[in-house]
Formats: structure tokens, sequence, C-alpha cells
């Protein structure tokens, strides 16, 4: 009977013992270490009041809610951070950081990208949008990133450039004597040139004090930034030019972006789509309701002579010792046959 009950005893505890071991393993197994949050910063120069930074504050916020808590992006609107060729120097350098700015300033390290957006290229967002789709433009998205360059997205339009003065301007002519304000690149300097303005190459948010002070004498850039940034209280007079298509780039460090989880890559990549797609759609809405209160407000549009103004740009093609040999025939090359697709439906 001992015996029996000495078995039953030590039955009874081994059960315990494993009953506790299996839980204690269970316990282990479903115990992870916290998530360690990226913090990100996005640098633009677009002021909150413009379109691209309320499209900008969308993408933010999502990326945040998806995320988790494992992504933290921080936008910093206006220039307040560094932007333009600073701020891409800090992509490139490896740095947490995301830039929202101009293709030029890809244009700096993969010369190719100032020649896809060069003067008088593009009558329509579409005509550019299936262009950066082409295996011209991707070679360069591949040539950046081997530069430590990640590239998001190159389709945030905020419209066509056009010049804003207090002079009626219809042709080159019209243009000479005037010092107007390109942001710190070569092809907006060659452009203006040609088209034959005085360029002063300034930050932008230097240039409603200096439109005061007049240091210059007007600016060429979209109506959403004019309306946006409150220029027209400066300067009366926009002249449809259409001299280059105002676009940003997203781009992300290569360093950080491959230090990122899979998920959060997809994270990042889908909100910037969808932003690109709020952007457009707002930039199309808001630019005639814009032009209209700008009227409103004693702005004057006029109309120039286009083909005088193209044939004189036609010269900063000529300008570029880097861009590849061939490259301008090759862009026109895709753009024929981009319009003939769009012609057709396709």
């Amino acid at each position: 009977m001992k015996k029996f009950l000495s078995l039953v005893l030590l039955s009874l505890f081994t059960f315990i013992l494993v009953a506790c071991g299996g839980e204690k393993k269970e316990t282990a197994a479903n115990t992870s270490a916290p998530v360690e949050k990226k913090v990100i910063k996005v640098s633009t120069k677009f002021v909150d009041d413009e379109q691209t930074a309320k499209s900008l504050v969308k993408v933010v916020e999502a990326i945040n809610t998806r995320s988790n808590g494992s992504l933290e992006l921080q936008l910093f609107t206006s220039g307040t951070l560094p932007y333009g060729k600073d701020g891409m120097e800090q992509v490139m350098n490896g740095a947490d950081w995301i830039l929202v700015d101009g293709l030029n300033f890809l244009g700096d390290h993969i010369p190719d990208y100032n020649a896809v957006t060069g003067p008088f290229l593009y009558q329509s967002f579409e005509e550019y949008f299936r262009m950066m789709k082409t295996p011209l433009v991707q070679d360069l998205n591949a040539q950046a990133y081997e530069k430590g360059i990640k590239i998001l997205s190159l389709d945030w339009v905020f419209g066509f450039r056009n010049m804003t003065t207090n002079k009626v301007i219809v042709t080159p002519e019209d243009m000479k004597g005037l010092k107007v304000r390109v942001p710190t690149s070569q092809l907006y300097t060659f452009t203006m040139e040609a088209m034959g303005a005085s360029p002063v190459a300034m930050p932008y948010p230097d240039t409603y004090a200096a439109l005061q002070q007049k240091v210059i004498d007007g600016l060429e850039g979209s109506v959403m930034s004019y309306y946006g940034t409150k220029q027209y209280e400066n300067v009366k007079n926009v002249a449809r030019t259409r001299h280059l298509l105002g676009v940003s780039a997203v781009s992300i460090s290569r360093k950080l972006w491959e230090s990122l989880t899979e998920e959060q890559r997809v994270i990042i990549q889908e909100e910037f789509d969808k932003g690109t797609a709020d952007n457009l759609a707002e930039t199309e809405k808001l630019e005639k309701q814009y032009e209209e209160e700008l009227v409103k407000l004693g702005v004057q549009f006029n109309d120039v002579d286009a083909e005088a103004f193209s044939k004189a740009a036609a010269v900063v093609f000529t300008q570029f010792p880097k861009w590849t040999p061939g490259v301008y025939d090759k862009i026109i090359e895709n753009l024929t046959q981009i319009r003939e697709d769009i012609k057709n439906g396709k």
C-alpha cells in the first residue's frame, strides 16, 4: 500500500513539474522584444499653404499610423531643415532623411535627370508621367541607387512654371534686363538666360523679401506656388510661358532604406504613392480655382509667343557636356511615341 501511494505521489509530482515547465515555455515563446522606433525627418521647401505640403501631411500621418509605432516620420516644411543641394547631401550621406524637392537636385549627381526635365518638353502632366516609366528614366533611378539615393517618386507635380513679374511678357525680347529668381540649378539658370532674363539664384523662402526690396524683378514658378506663398502681393502679372514642369522627387537614403523591414518599406512606398495621387488630383482641381482667385486679387494673365520662346530655349540642350551623348534624341524619340500612344488611346 505504501509502495502504491509512493508511486501515485511521484506521478503527481512529475505531472506538476511538466505542467509548470510547459507553461513557462509557452510564456517565453509569447514574449517578444519591443520594436525600436525609426525616426525619419522629411524635409521640403514648400510652405504649409502649398498643396505639396498639405499632401505630405497626409502621407506622414498615414505612415506613422500604419507602422504601429515602428516608424515616426517628422515633416519639416518651409525650408526649416536643409533642402535642395544640402538636403540631397543628407540623403546621399546616409542620414535618416527623406527629401521632397526638384529633380534638378538629382541632376547634380546624375546629370541626365536635368535632360528629361528640360525646357518646353512636355505639353501635359500625362506626357511627363509616361516618360518617367520609360527604360531611359528607370536606368537613371538605378544609377541614383548606386550613389546612395533611393527614388520613391518622381511624380509630385505642382504645375507648369510661368513668369511672374510686374511687366507684361510676350516674347523673349520682353525679358531682357529683368532680374529673375531661379533655384540654385544650372538647368534653371541656362533656361532663364536663353529666354532673355538675368537669373539670380536664391532660396525660394527668400524671394518674398527680395521682391519687396527690388533685389529681383520677378520669379518663375507655378500658379500653385505663386498663390500659396502670396507672391501676388508683390508681382501682379503672370505670363503663361509654361517653360518647365514644376515637379518634385521624393528621395530617401539608400542606407536607411536597406535598414528598414520589408513591411516598413511597403508602408512608406504605398503611402507616398497615394500621396502622389492626392497631390495630382488637388493640383488639377486647384490650378483653375487659384487662377480665378488671383484675377479677383488684381493679377493679370497673358499668353505668350510659345514658338519664339521654345526656339530661344533650344540652346539649353547643348550646354550640358555631362549629359549622355544622344540623350536628347532618345527623349524626343520616347516623347514622340508617348504622344502617339495618347492620341490612339493606348
